[in-house]
């Protein structure tokens, strides 16, 4: 299997390649000295970093700056397009964020992986590898991630909940098993995470969900397994958030 170990990445701005992983498949935390875009061909894969923790969906793209640290896991088979960037003329943004990637960036992604190692900057192929660079910051962001806190107290709750997103225990559960009362929890849980206790959960169990879509699981299960007494409740959620029904999602994947 070709890794990113065997590209010559300093000889361009931008070089790529494609990759593929098996099921259950894990790659320990690691950091690149070039930022990184991965579009997901086919599969699901989950990434982890030391703040947050992101699902990236067939036909989606996740940004990872340069220097972060994170872990790659895979439930099922996985295959990418990976693009490694020189963060001096990235021009994106200093975090990760997953997005939606349009047709036009589809493309370019997929066109850049034709060129040679040294292709030609000041021609073609240097114009389209600009474009794509451009076309990459106008990508929207999609809301699949879930931030990690920093307090120990509050990441072991967090822990808990991402093992099992169908926990039903309520916030003063949480808080009891934090140590906190539930004023306190609520209080810091928001002001390290940016969100409320509740929409966090939602985040959790939304990517859960996807990726248990991904295996071509029913929606009615999947309901279930993610926390949700019923499949019309979950799927309403899941359009809320996403703006397309969780079928959407399977017919995708089935597609690919």
């Amino acid at each position: 299997m070709k890794r990113s170990d065997d590209l010559p990445l300093t000889i361009r701005p931008v070089v790529g390649m494609d990759d593929h992983y098996p099921a259950g498949h894990v790659d320990a935390f690691h950091s690149h000295a070039r930022s990184q875009l991965c579009y997901a061909v086919t599969g699901v894969m989950s990434a982890v970093t030391d703040s947050s923790t992101f699902v990236l969906p067939p036909n989606r793209a996740i940004w990872i700056p340069a220097g972060t640290r994170h872990q790659v896991s895979c439930r099922g088979p996985v295959a990418l397009n990976v693009l490694y960037v020189d963060p001096e003329i990235a021009g994106q943004a200093g975090h990760c964020r997953v997005f939606d990637v349009s047709l036009l960036l589809r493309a370019l992604i997929q066109e850049v992986l034709t060129f040679a190692h040294a292709y030609d900057e000041e021609g073609r192929e240097g114009r389209i590898v600009a474009l794509l660079l451009e076309e990459i910051g106008r990508m929207p962001d999609i809301a699949l991630s879930a931030p990690t806190p920093e307090d120990r107290r509050l990441r072991r709750v967090c822990d808990m909940i991402i093992a099992d997103p169908a926990d039903q225990r309520d916030l003063d559960d949480f808080a009891k098993i934090a140590g906190m009362g539930r004023r306190t929890f609520t209080r810091a849980f928001r002001q390290q995470t940016g969100m409320g206790f509740a929409m966090w959960r939602q985040q959790v169990r939304l990517m859960a969900a996807i990726s248990l879509l991904g295996e071509g699981r029913s929606i009615t299960n999947i309901a279930y397994d993610v926390g949700y007494e019923s499949a019309s409740s979950f799927t309403a959620m899941f359009h809320r958030v996403l703006g397309v029904p969780p079928s959407h999602y399977q017919r995708q994947h089935s597609a690919a």
